[in-house]
């Protein structure tokens, strides 16, 4: 099963998400090694992460951070704060590492390998490359008032709300319903 979802058009917006509620709960859902190498696997990243310590779990984690920080601050107009600068140092820092390597298998078959700097490299990258690209435009925080999930809306209308209707979408379709419903019933009890 699935733990992680991967609804944000973009991995390093993912891996963004796996902090949920930044401004009520504080919903963490990497809290291990473990998860992290659970994350890796689902993110579709590397077969096989191998061994995660401390140090490499911080070093996610910390990235992280760096891009939910540029993604809801860039771009830093004329005078950037220190954070920015320094978070954008770290992210470049990344984007230098390499990239995991892909091999196709005479079956067809798909292999991924790397390790814990593929990771961190490709999801910097992408961070690089959202930030530097038309679909930055189309980035959007989750309408949730509650959820500060991010995400790239590629619909045609460019009028997707919701990180995803598992999520978000369908809780406030359905709070819509009862409220319809609860109005339709009050107006009808008055008649």
């Amino acid at each position: 099963m699935d733990e992680f979802v991967f609804v944000s058009g973009r991995l390093c917006l993912d891996l963004a998400g796996t902090r949920l509620w930044r401004r009520s709960l504080h919903t963490e859902l990497l809290n291990s090694p473990d998860d992290m190498r659970r994350w890796v696997r689902q993110a579709e990243l590397l077969d096989d992460p191998g061994p995660v310590d401390a140090r490499a779990f911080e070093r996610l984690r910390r990235l992280r951070e760096a891009v939910y920080t540029l993604a809801t601050s860039w771009p830093p107009g004329d005078h950037p704060d220190a954070d920015v600068g320094e978070v954008l140092a770290e992210v470049n820092e990344a984007a230098r590492l390499p990239l995991p390597k892909h091999q196709l298998e005479v079956s067809g078959r798909l292999t991924r390998t790397g390790s814990v700097d593929e990771v961190l490299g490709a999801v910097a990258r992408d961070t690089v490359d959202l930030l530097s690209s038309a679909h930055f435009a189309r980035m959007r925080e989750c309408a949730n008032p509650d959820c500060t999930r991010l995400f790239v809306d590629l619909s045609h209308s460019g009028a997707r709300r919701w990180c995803g209707m598992a999520e978000c979408g369908n809780k406030h379709k359905a709070a819509s319903y009862r409220r319809r419903k609860k109005k339709q019933a009050t107006v009808e009890a008055a008649v």
